[in-house]
Formats: structure tokens, sequence, C-alpha cells
């Protein structure tokens, strides 16, 4: 590859595929705004920003060269408008504007995004600007920080494809001269001949070179490919291209068929009584696809079963040590299942004597 450093990771595991020079320190250009469009989002999750807000121009952010949509002092656009700025046409004055907008100030701003950076593990990265337009030689990130931070916005917001899909649209500056149409033409040219692509967002600098995170979608499979420092537009995307369809090559999506498998809720009857209280607690809920995560018994009780440490067996006396947990979407509840007779959890069957009076559970999982 003649770009200087890249990374090809499959989205939903992060699993990296193919790296060269990953952790090298980069200057990342317009890249940068990756991040900016995090906290962005993360700002609208919350409820601090929403679409339909209206954001003011201020000088500083007017101020900025490079790429831009040519916003005005005083001129006001939509969160939602701006978003599509910084998206699909790489606006350093938008993000800029969005920046104070949600922090304050770009300098407040740009402590988050090394907060936020910080906390996805991304340790080759240092901010300084919230769109990559300095050319400080300590704003730097790497090809593997870019691909996590690309994975971080694509999972967690995937909303982001709504504009980083869209080739070209019209915005309308109104300011005190009157109001004019502006087309955003995405900069991201794969777009047009790349089968699955999504985004995500390019940069250049003189330093930088011509860098590249782009991401796509094939047949259920999800693929972040990187590349920074290439030496002219075109090799960034002919290696971008090239590196996809090595992600896509070599991977398949798998799908459990028992993931989807509706959490089975077992009712109890009989005598219960709370924790301590010698008899199995609450209702069970559970699923074969949950069953065989845990080789055939749930962390804490390794006997496998509900009615007693001691296996199969399952003598009385035995307390299943079955603690609180989560479990995807499950949650599993304390038994203490205290006397009960023989039974293991996957076949379902727990059957007390009367004088205990545990409950009787029979369940066909399939």
């Amino acid at each position: 590859m003649a770009s200087q450093a890249a990374v090809l990771m499959e989205a939903s595991t992060g699993t990296v595929i193919y790296e060269k020079n990953p952790t090298e320190q980069l200057r990342p250009a317009s890249i940068t705004k990756i991040m900016t469009l995090i906290l962005i989002f993360d700002a609208l999750e919350s409820g601090k920003i929403h679409l339909e807000d209206e954001v003011t121009t201020s000088a500083h952010a007017k101020s900025m060269g490079g790429s831009q949509v040519f916003l005005e002092e005083g001129e006001v656009q939509t969160v939602e408008t701006l978003i599509k700025c910084i998206v699909i046409a790489s606006g350093n004055d938008a993000s800029v504007a969005m920046a104070e907008y949600v922090a304050g100030s770009e300098e407040v701003f740009v402590r988050q995004m090394n907060e936020r950076a910080a906390g996805l593990g991304m340790e080759q990265t240092h901010f300084e600007d919230c769109c990559g337009l300095t050319d400080s030689a300590t704003h730097v990130s790497s090809a593997l920080d870019v691909a996590k931070m690309s994975r971080e916005l694509v999972t967690k917001y995937p909303q982001v494809y709504d504009y980083s899909t869209i080739w070209m649209e019209n915005i309308t500056h109104v300011t005190r001269q009157g109001s004019k149409e502006f087309c955003l033409t995405n900069t991201n040219k794969l777009l047009k001949s790349y089968d699955g692509i999504r985004g995500l967002k390019t940069g250049s600098t003189s330093l930088a070179k011509y860098c590249f995170s782009a991401t796509a979608i094939r047949n259920g499979v999800h693929m972040i490919a990187v590349v920074m420092a290439a030496p002219d537009f075109k090799t960034r995307f002919r290696e971008a291209a090239e590196l996809l369809n090595v992600g896509f090559a070599r991977s398949s999506l798998y799908e459990d068929p028992l993931t989807d498998v509706e959490p089975i809720r077992v009712p109890v009857t009989g005598s219960i009584e709370k924790d301590g209280g010698g008899r199995l607690c609450g209702a069970v809920y559970l699923s074969v696809h949950e069953w065989r995560k845990h080789g055939g018994h749930y962390p804490g009780n390794p006997a496998g079963n509900i009615c007693g440490s001691a296996g199969a067996a399952g003598r009385s006396g035995g307390t299943a040590g079955i603690s609180a947990e989560r479990a995807g979407d499950r949650q599993y509840s304390r038994y203490c299942g205290k006397g009960c007779a023989p039974g293991n959890v996957f076949g379902l069957s727990v059957d007390g004597g009367a004088e205990n009076r545990c409950p009787v559970m029979a369940v066909v999982l399939g």
C-alpha cells in the first residue's frame, strides 16, 4: 500500500483484519470530524440539543478557512443542517459553530473530544481543534484510533448514514445580503462507485496528505477501512476500496439460530419464600442460547443445578449459587433452592417433596 498507515476493521466486533503502521501518530486532517460528530450525537441522545435547534454562526466559526460552507457571522442554521454541512461537505465553519453550540466554546469542546477519545482507548490521539484544519504537530491520531472512533460513531449512531449517503443537497443561506442556495457535494467519491458504501469521512491537508475512513455494508457484514497519509486523493479511494474488498472476501455473517429465542418464563407454584427461605425464589428466565453461552451452567453455580450445588444428584440441603446478573437483556434472579430434590436447570424439571413443597416445573426447550 502506498498509504503510510491503514487498518481494516469489522465493525460489529472491532476485529482488526489488516493493519499497516496502525499505531503510528499521523495528522488526521478532517477525519478529526468523526469525533466532533460523536459528541454532537451524544448531545442529541442526551437531549441537550435537538435537530431543529437554531444555531447562530459566530465570528470565530465564520473565520475558518479550508473546506467550508461559507457561513456568515450571525447566520442561523438548524443543528440538522449543520450536521449535513459537516458530514457531506466537511465544513470547518459548521464544525466550529456546532462545537460552540454544544460546549460553549471550541476550547471546551476539544477538551471533551480528548476525554471521549481516552474513553475509547484511543491511545495515539490528541486533538487541538474540532475540524482538523490546524497544522499543529501535536494534533495527531493513528489509523487504529480512527477505526475505533469510526466504529463508535457508526455502531452507536447508525443514523449518521442518513447523512453520509447523501450525494448532493442544497442548503439555503439567509443573511443580511439576502437568501441564496448553496450546494453540498459529498467528498466521499466511493458513493458513486462502490457497492455497499455508507460513509464516512475524508480529510486532507498539505501536511496530512490524504486520509479516509470508509465504511460499507454487504450481506450484513459491516466493514471499516482507514487509510492515512495517502500520496493523492485517487490512491486513498482506491486503497480504501481494496481493503473493503479484502474484508468482504474474508468475512461472512454468522447468526446463532438461538440468539433470537425468547427468554422462557417458568411459572413457579407452591410455597415460595424470599431468599433464604429454603425454597426456589422467584421465576426462571432463560433460553437455550444463554444456557449454552455459559457452557451448561451459570457463573456461581458450577454444578449447573437449580436445586443445589451438588450437581445432577441435586442433593437436599444444597444452595444454588445463581446470583443476580445481567446476561444480554435477561435479568437472572437469585435462587435459594435449599432442600429441593434432584433435577437440573437444562431439564427444567425440579420436583420437591411434599415436606418442602418445592415447586414443580417442566418446559420443553426444543
